[in-house]
């Protein structure tokens, strides 16, 4: 409902308009955005959510400060379809934020059909608390989203954890060969980070703002308790105290964020480097292919994990600078959290989506690790050995064996010639047989939440 259309029925002002139908040339469809893009999460933190979560928020104040008549009728007129987003979104800038702009609308559309009732409209509010409280309404709608593909996730990765839990393959440090370990221990390792990552959101529990002009409640007639009315309204928490400067809220739901795309992003980052052509010790099940190069199959789902795991800390640290806000109402610092927050949400409901799918669809070779664990022909296990050789001929002569062996690409055995037995030095190159509790570990890991 733009401003040139108040007098008009609501319904002219209805979803069918450009702002709300995507023919708009300025919407952002989520084209360059595609870890996003077709998410739940997408569609719940998009403009006509945030819009919903807005007029939601007018509904409940309504309900809290007006007589029942009136709370009825502000709440029939508080329906998304009824508004258009592109009129209130270019309207916003008079006055800073889309609050401004809905409030005369929603008045105007309540005064249509009773115009005692629109003098509740928005009655004691000012726009941060409206806006505040939509921002967590749109929060504690996406969370459980993000969180339901988190568990998915997880469950994929204990599959995959439990089918390799004794399956060896080398073990990466600084990029190069360490010591052996097991596929099993890195998938139950994804997989705990993952649950971290849950834990963290699902602990969360997003509170409405209400404060009035400077956050004393002057504005309104029912006091502190009212806190605890609107925030039931609302379904949010209620919070300790009207929190126009005091960003905890919105700083936690930043970092508990950017902690699961980062989480996540460590099982991209991982699966980027087994599953390249050198490597090839996985490969996602259904990867993508190339504009030019018909042969491959791109790893296209961690790509797009990796890509938010990098976007993801600058919006968290936006959120963080926000928290130092002068005064009992700042001018930029809460207006600076709004996409950075949205961001992150999507980035968050993007990545989970996606973790799901490469956990489910990850094709494991363990023939490449078993080659692969032979590349050095047995200095993986250089640990061991400079154990077993310590007693025969010193420690630091058997550093110096190794690493002239390493240097030389000579043979262990060579190498290793009437130092010990040929068959004793064979035994204790065998890389399967040295990794460790590895098998162990992964058992322990899988018992977090069976």
């Amino acid at each position: 409902m733009s401003s040139g259309s108040s007098g008009s029925s609501g319904s002219s002002g209805s979803s069918g308009s450009s702002g709300s139908s995507g023919s708009s040339d300025s919407q952002d469809l989520g084209l360059l955005s595609p870890v996003r893009a077709g998410s739940a999460v997408e569609a719940a933190t998009g403009d006509t959510a945030f819009l919903r979560a807005m007029l939601d928020a007018e509904a409940a104040l309504a309900r809290v400060v007006a007589p029942a008549g009136a709370a009825e009728a502000v709440a029939g007129a508080a329906r998304a379809e009824l508004y258009d987003v592109r009129d209130l979104a270019l309207r916003a800038r008079s006055g800073g934020n889309p609050v401004i702009p809905l409030v005369a609308d929603l008045t105007a559309a309540v005064a249509r059909t009773d115009a005692e009732a629109a003098s509740y409209v928005h009655r004691g509010a000012t726009s941060q608390d409206i806006v505040d409280t939509a921002a967590m309404l749109v929060a504690a709608r996406a969370l459980p989203l993000i969180v339901a593909d988190l568990e998915r996730t997880a469950a994929e990765l204990a599959r995959l954890a439990t089918a390799h839990r004794d399956t060896p393959m080398p073990g990466r440090t600084l990029t190069q060969h360490a010591v052996p370990t097991t596929f099993g221990l890195k998938a139950a390792g994804w997989r705990a980070l993952a649950l971290d990552a849950r834990d963290r959101l699902a602990a969360l529990r997003p509170p409405a703002q209400l404060g009035g002009a400077a956050g004393t409640l002057a504005a309104f007639d029912g006091g502190v308790p009212l806190l605890r009315r609107f925030a039931e309204e609302t379904g949010l928490a209620e919070p300790e105290l009207p929190w126009h400067t005091l960003r905890t809220p919105v700083a936690d739901l930043g970092t508990a964020l950017a902690f699961a795309v980062g989480a996540l992003g460590k099982m991209a980052a991982d699966v980027l480097v087994l599953s390249r052509t050198e490597i090839g010790e996985v490969a996602e099940g259904a990867g993508g292919g190339s504009s030019a190069m018909p042969h491959k199959s791109n790893p296209v789902r961690a790509t797009l994990m990796a890509a938010a795991a990098r976007q993801a800390p600058g919006h968290a640290a936006t959120l963080l600078g926000s928290l130092a806000a002068e005064d009992e109402r700042p001018g930029g610092a809460w207006h600076a959290e709004w996409q950075p927050l949205r961001e992150l949400l999507r980035l968050a409901g993007g990545a989970a989506r996606d973790a799901v799918e490469l956990a489910s669809g990850l094709r494991v070779f363990p023939d490449r690790m078993a080659a692969n664990l032979g590349l050095t022909g047995g200095l993986i296990v250089s640990e061991r050995l400079i154990a077993a050789l310590a007693p025969v001929v010193g420690r630091a002569r058997a550093k110096e064996l190794l690493a002239q062996a390493a240097r030389e690409g000579r043979g262990l055995a060579e190498a290793l010639s009437g130092v010990l037995p040929p068959d004793r030095v064979r035994e204790l190159t065998d890389p399967t047989a040295y990794v460790g509790s590895a098998p162990a570990l992964t058992v322990r890991a899988l018992a977090r939440d069976a």
